[in-house]
């Protein structure tokens, strides 16, 4: 059996989920000069970049309502609301359209 290299995986969400690389917090102040604590650095991020996007969900009449966020927008989305994954080295999240907050432009 051969084995898959992580390079040839695809993901493809279902519905309106999307699948999100969250930013990195590496910096330890604020753009304002503000310094962060080890702890507050911690915290998981509540941004990242949309890598990829299901086709949407089916509304009453069996529309599809499309996702509004495309590839390579930065969103926000809400600290709790998206499913961790791990592919190869690199972990990303899964998250229901409904718990993105904003597009970050």
């Amino acid at each position: 059996m051969k084995k898959q290299s992580n390079k040839n995986i695809k993901i493809q969400p279902l519905a309106d989920r999307v699948l999100v690389k969250p930013e990195e917090n590496s910096d330890e102040k604020s753009p304002s000069g503000i310094i962060i604590p080890d702890t507050a650095q911690k915290e998981k991020p509540e941004r990242g970049e949309v890598i990829a996007v299901g086709p949407g969900k089916r509304g009453d009449d069996n529309e599809l309502i499309p996702v509004g966020v495309k590839v390579g927008d930065t969103v926000m989305f809400s600290k709790y609301g998206y499913d961790e994954v791990k592919i190869g080295e690199e972990e990303y999240y899964i998250i229901n359209e409904s718990n993105i907050l904003a597009i970050i432009k």
